[in-house]
């Protein structure tokens, strides 16, 4: 059985998400384990092993491509090896396969990044800094524009099929009024995102570890996160 470390963050429902819309269940083909960030689980000893950079999600596998088990980490390269294992999601010719590759490095370089950090001088940061709230508020604006103009021919992000790249980016846009979105701005991505969200296994996906996470709001969870425990070294 598939064993999954996460906890529900875009980047943790990513992979919720791509086992569920692979035909793989919870409690039947894979197993969560919750790593609690807000209280440093991610720098457990045990943890560290199978992702060295202390960030969720990481996935061992018993049923590697060779048979022996196969442990990762980062989100964009479960998705792909989910893809491999399982056939699904990622083109098998060469050119659709790149388009939806360029619109996966899209999420982990631009998306992921910058509404994290307009998550953050939006809302977590101890003072709000005009410059770091309008630089990642309008970045975030900027990058919902790239993609309500490629859905404007396309129904999926990088063409006409549900891919990893759709994956990937939807968990992000969940968040969309701490960015500062008007949905209004972006009507064909706003009817992408509403099609995505009424997939039953996006439902499931989001869905998993829900309960556990908790509005951040005292110091110690704030320095495990922010402050000098993330940057200790082990």
């Amino acid at each position: 059985m598939i064993q999954v470390h996460s906890w529900p963050t875009p980047n943790g429902h990513k992979v919720h998400v791509m086992l569920e819309e692979c035909g793989l269940r919870l409690g039947r083909d894979w197993q969560v384990h919750a790593v609690n960030i807000g209280q440093g689980d991610q720098f457990q000893p045990e943890f560290l092993k199978i992702s060295p950079n202390n960030k969720i999600p990481a996935l061992v596998d018993p049923n590697g491509p060779d048979g022996k088990p196969i442990s990762l980490f980062e989100s964009g390269a479960i998705l792909l090896y989910l893809a491999a294992k399982t056939g699904k999601f990622l083109p098998s010719s060469d050119r659709a396969k790149f388009k939806v590759l360029e619109w996966l490095m899209f999420q982990m370089g631009g998306v992921g990044p910058m509404l994290g950090q307009a998550h953050h001088f939006r809302i977590y940061a101890p003072e709000k800094i005009e410059y770091a709230v309008d630089r990642y508020t309008n970045e975030a604006r900027r990058l919902y524009g790239v993609m309500n103009k490629q859905l404007e021919n396309h129904k999926y992000i990088a063409g006409n099929q549900y891919t990893i790249a759709d994956i990937a980016i939807f968990p992000w846009l969940r968040s969309w009024q701490n960015q500062g979105i008007d949905w209004a701005d972006y009507p064909h991505l706003k009817q992408w995102f509403d099609a995505i969200a009424a997939r039953p296994a996006v439902q499931r996906g989001v869905a998993v570890l829900a309960d556990a996470r908790k509005p951040l709001t005292d110091n110690k969870s704030r320095d495990i996160l922010f402050g000098k425990t993330q940057y200790e070294k082990r």
